[in-house]
Parts: C-alpha cells; structure tokens; sequence
C-alpha cells in the first residue's frame, strides 16, 4: 500500500546553476497541527515549528548545486489539498550532496526522494505568435519531465514509461486525463524547472503531478496533475494494473495534489455537445503526430481540438486552465472533426476582448464517436500581446 505523506524532507537542486555557498531546499508541510512523516529511506530529524506553523526537516540527501540562495517550502494548507509555495530568505548551509542525474540530461532527482527536477529554456520553436510558449510546449515539457523521471529511476524499458514488469506483459500506459493550470507564460530564453512525482489514482492507474517555475526566481508558472491506465499494446484493450507493477511503483507515490481540483469530468460529462458553435472538418493526423506506441500522441489532440476555436479568441485570449478527458486511440487512417462551443458568449453572440471566457472541445471520428473532450478557460491577453493574423 502507498502511504500519504503529511511532510517529506526534500532538497532540490539545479544541475546547470552556478555553486554557490547557499542552497535551496524543497519540503512538504501542512499548516495547522500534523505530524510529519518519514518517507521510506528517507532519515530526517524535525527543527522547531515556525511562526506559521509548518514544521522545518533537514534530510540526510544531498544535491550537487544551489539556487540563488533562495529557501522554497512547499506547504499545503490545512482546509484545501493545494500546495502553496512559499519564498523564504533564510541562508543555511546544507550537508554535502549525492544526486543521482543522467549526465546527458539537466534533470536529477535526489537520492531517496520520489520528486524528480529538471530544468528546460524556452527556444524560439516553442513559441507561439505572441512570443510566449505554446500550450502544446507546456504539455510536451510534462510529458518529457515525467518520462525522464522513470528513466532515473532506472525502470524505463520499452514505450512510454513502461517497467520492467510492464514490458513482460506487453502493457503499456495510455493517458486518460490531463488538468493544466497556467498562471504565467514563459517567454523566449527564460529557463524553467519542472518537478514532477507520482500518485496512486483508483484501483487500476496512476497519476502524475507537476509544477513548473520559473527557474531564477522561484515563481510558479503552471500546475498540473494526469492520469494513466494500462493497455495491452497487442491486443489495444485496457487491463488491471498487475500486482508486480504496482510494486514496482508504489514506493514513489505522493498522494497530494498541485491543483485544488473541482469535479472536472462531472463538469465535461454534463455539458450539452449537441449544438457546437464552431466545427472544422476533414482533420487528418500526420506520420509525425505518432508516437512509439503507434497512436497519435496526447499532445497532438490538444493542436487537433484548437483548430476550430476561432481567430478573434486565439489572438486576444489565452488558455489559462486545460481539462481534457481522453476517450479513444487515434491513428493516421482516422479523418476527425473538432468541435468548439462558448459557454459564456453574450446573447448576441459577441465575445468581449477584456472577459475571460469558457470553452468545451470536442474531438470526433467522421462517424461521430468522441475521441476527446475538453473545457478550456481563457483569460485576455494584455495589449502588448495581441497578434492579429
């Protein structure tokens, strides 16, 4: 059984940043009265409570560099299960450090610790036309973050994240959900840092969270959290997660949330789809839009699904949180529809350039069965970054 943690001592590290005599350290902690916990391999000793409540640990890991001196404390408050991050200034000097990193990555993760880092910077590619990253760069940085995760844990075997166990029996993992909250998007040259973990999610998957800040100054950018289930990569039917790979996985679990989730599928299962303000027709996914498991990738729904949100929307608003529901494999011989309807336009039809809207997606085959379904928010762009085509 996977155990919640209350608190878990961890200590982050950059392995591009310059050395410096200070370090940054990442801890869990609740506020309120709780007791901390001690993750398995993990020896810790408690420092007394601050002013605010949260119990400091020091752990025994240690990291190979230092962050601009800066102290983050991931906390959680204790009436929401969302995790806050806090900037302290304190400069305290940290025992010596043994990460264990691919050399030919920026990522590491600390020894005995399940959080998994690594930092990436935004290139002119990743941009989108108002000079900031893509929604679809976003996505592709979680995927690429958590797939290096499993790949330091030294599990990663054939397809996707599969272990061991799993490429025995011809399992594979095939995502289900996904939930992204941006609250700020990079822009060209910035570096960002991802953290990523793993969490136990019903009887037969799992999920993965994720935080992305900004790498200089500590500030978060976006939150994430997905979910997985496992598919026979022969027979492309989904299966139980087998006991043995649920052993393999469940000393990396962290059952706590980045985002203080509302009932999201309730929400996409309760809207009426019948009548779609916008639809484009005739999509084909290209040779490119595969990935090793022989079916379009996630990412690729999400440019798939925004091909019919019209060009008065795109150039003045931006996505600000992404819930997409994944309902059916997609494969080059399939021609898709992609559906878009506004929940909040006015009774004229019109869109405001200073509202934020709301938006359901829906991906279709020619035939009409759902291939996904999504609720977008957009918040508006300031003046500076707005593009017309």
């Amino acid at each position: 059984m996977a155990s919640t943690i209350a608190g878990i001592p961890l200590v982050f590290s950059s392995l591009v940043s310059t050395p410096a005599k200070r370090s940054t350290r990442m801890m869990l902690g609740r506020e309120g009265d709780f007791t901390l916990g001690t993750a398995q391999g993990i020896k810790s000793k408690p420092s007394p409570p601050s002013s605010k409540g949260i119990s400091l640990v020091k752990s025994n890991a240690r990291g190979s560099s230092t962050r601009n001196g800066v102290e983050t404390i991931l906390k959680m408050a204790a009436d929401q299960k969302q995790w806050k991050l806090l900037d302290t200034r304190e400069m305290e000097e940290l025992p010596d450090h043994h990460m264990i990193a691919d050399p030919f990555s920026l990522g590491g993760v600390v020894k005995d610790s399940r959080i998994f880092c690594e930092n990436f910077t935004i290139r002119s590619y990743d941009m989108g036309p108002n000079r900031k990253a893509s929604i679809e760069t976003l996505m592709n940085l979680l995927q690429e973050t958590a797939l290096n995760h499993i790949k330091n844990m030294g599990m990663m075997k054939d397809g996707l994240g599969s272990t061991p166990s799993m490429t025995g029996k011809s399992l594979i993992w095939v995502l289900t959900k996904m939930h992204l909250v941006v609250d700020h998007y990079p822009s060209w040259g910035d570096e960002v840092q991802l953290d990523t973990w793993f969490t136990p999610s019903e009887k037969n998957g799992q999920g993965i969270y994720w935080t992305i800040r900004d790498s200089q100054t500590n500030k978060t950018l976006a939150r994430a959290n997905s979910m997985l289930v496992m598919m026979n990569k022969d027979t492309r039917k989904l299966r139980k997660m087998p006991e043995e790979v649920r052993r393999e996985m469940e000393s990396q679990y962290i059952d706590c949330s980045p985002i203080q989730d509302e009932d999201g599928s309730r929400i996409l299962a309760n809207f009426d789809y019948r009548n779609m303000d916008y639809v484009r027709t005739g999509l084909t996914p290209r040779w490119n839009d595969l990935d090793v498991n022989q079916h379009v990738n996630n990412v690729k729904y999400i440019g798939l699904m925004l091909e019919s949100v019209p060009n008065s929307i795109m150039e003045k608003h931006e996505i600000s949180d992404f819930n997409i529901e994944y309902r059916r494999e997609c494969g080059m011989d399939h021609v898709l529809q992609s559906q878009t309807s506004l929940s909040n336009k006015a009774t004229d039809g019109s869109l405001s350039a200073e509202e934020p809207l709301e938006c359901f997606h829906l991906l279709r085959f020619e035939n009409g069965a759902v291939v996904a379904r999504a609720r977008t928010k957009w918040g508006p762009k300031t003046p500076k970054q707005i593009i017309k085509a």
